[in-house]
């Protein structure tokens, strides 16, 4: 039996040991993260918490509806079973009727055969091998603009993510994000360092920050969640010495290093010639209007 249960009645620790222990386990489905990407969620939980879909919720003036949050390209259903094209069709089913529009990422671990999705791209690669074998699957291009990079005297270390945000302010224009969006990004940030669960690295030049990424952790992948680049750094590759250094500390981890996306081919070449393999998630939409 599926139960739709408000964000304030969840059983906290049955749901996040579900999701930690699940197959399809993302870091963006835990209720800390969720607490801070959206203003209000809910869960569809099966028997004891033995399956979970989080749904984050959103209203416009008296509509009620499932969008999928900024910083989260992931959730769906999570269970420690596979689960049938069948079984997820009967959490969309128990998707409550007063939600009159519904857009919303299954992670790639959910197979839907619903006629009302849309295939989205992402990248990944499997961290499990040493590192000399990871290079050597580099393309020849990317190998290049490392060993270019390594040249320029650069200094790669740990620094604070708000020096990050003021180089992207400085250097980019991202009309979607609302000062809001920022405050949400910075939050979650800020707890995912307290918990152990962000990295983030910056390459300075000349003492001089010109580019920066922040990864996050999870049990299962690591996720290149946000990064900026100046024009500078952009001129002395900072771009690939960043992943270079987080594929290079995290060899060996069995882990995933998990690029979120992309659709756009520029940026999908650049993450496939580290050697990353595509896999495929649902964009699922649905109007009840």
């Amino acid at each position: 039996m599926i139960q739709f249960v408000q964000r304030n009645q969840l059983d906290e620790e049955k749901y996040n040991r579900c999701i930690s222990t699940s197959l399809q386990s993302r870091i963006y489905a835990y209720s800390w993260y969720l607490d801070i990407v959206t203003d209000n969620w809910g869960v569809l939980v099966m028997d004891d918490y033995q399956m979970v879909m989080p749904l984050p919720r959103s209203k416009y003036l008296m509509i009620h509806y499932v969008s999928q949050p900024f910083f989260t390209q992931q959730l769906g259903v999570f269970s420690k079973e596979h689960l049938s094209a069948e079984t997820i069709e009967q959490f969309i089913s128990s998707i409550p009727r007063f939600f009159l529009k519904i857009t919303l990422h299954f992670n790639s671990n959910n197979y839907l055969i619903h006629n009302k999705i849309a295939i989205k791209n992402n990248f990944i690669l499997d961290l499990d091998e040493n590192y000399s074998r990871l290079y050597r699957r580099f393309s020849k291009g990317r190998k290049h603009a490392i060993q270019q990079g390594m040249k320029n005297e650069l200094i790669i270390e740990e620094v604070a993510f708000t020096e990050v945000l003021v180089l992207s302010k400085e250097n980019y224009s991202f009309k979607e994000f609302s000062k809001k969006e920022y405050q949400k990004l910075s939050k979650l940030v800020e707890v995912a360092k307290q918990r152990s669960e962000a990295i983030i690295i910056g390459v300075k030049k000349d003492n001089i920050l010109i580019g920066g990424a922040v990864f996050l952790v999870g049990s299962k992948r690591i996720v290149y969640l946000f990064s900026a680049i100046s024009q500078k750094g952009k001129e002395l590759q900072v771009g690939s010495l960043l992943l270079n250094a987080i594929i290079q500390e995290n060899s060996n981890s069995k882990k995933m290093l998990d690029f979120e996306g992309s659709m756009t081919p520029s940026i999908a070449s650049f993450f496939k010639s580290f050697g990353a393999g595509i896999e495929t998630y649902s964009l699922f939409k649905k109007r009840l209007l």
